[in-house]
């Protein structure tokens, strides 16, 4: 369900998306208005699941995960107890960052971020490889992260 937007509303996550500690005094003070309206419409934007969350931004190369791989996986199984098995299996696994159903050749493209090639192969091979849905994986290993945005405009 889409949730009514103004331009006040898309300002303020605006500012939140690149810095979600602005407290609202500061929030105010960027938007010309005054810290009670501010709050309040953070608060909406919180209760109806526009923010979703508040989160710190950890650059993964300081804490040595180096490699990022994009993974795509094809099941064995189409049934959707099968895939929903599947569903339940990766999101336990810590090494993968994302995960998406997919069209096309495969069925899950997966974002997964891990210290070096030895730590993907012993992912892949003691974990990936164990779900029992698997059918083919197809790995690509990114060389540089070119542009990585969190943010996104809302219209």
């Amino acid at each position: 369900m889409a949730i009514k937007i103004d331009s006040t509303d898309k300002e303020i996550l605006r500012h939140l998306q690149q810095d979600a500690l602005l407290t609202t005094k500061e929030l105010a003070s960027r938007l010309n208005l005054s810290p009670t309206p501010v709050y309040e419409r953070v608060r909406r934007l919180e209760k109806d699941g526009v923010i979703k969350k508040y989160v710190a931004l950890v650059d993964r190369e300081k804490v040595l995960k180096d490699l990022m791989v994009f993974c795509s996986i094809r099941l064995k199984e189409h049934a959707q107890e099968a895939g929903a098995r599947f569903v339940q299996e990766i999101v336990r696994l810590d090494e993968v960052q994302e995960c998406y159903n997919i069209s096309g050749d495969y069925d899950f493209m997966l974002k997964i971020v891990v210290h070096d090639m030895r730590e993907y192969q012993a992912f892949l091979m003691n974990k990936l490889a164990s779900l029992e849905n698997i059918g083919s994986t197809h790995s690509i290993f990114v060389m540089s992260e070119i542009k990585h945005e969190t943010a996104f405009l809302v219209s």
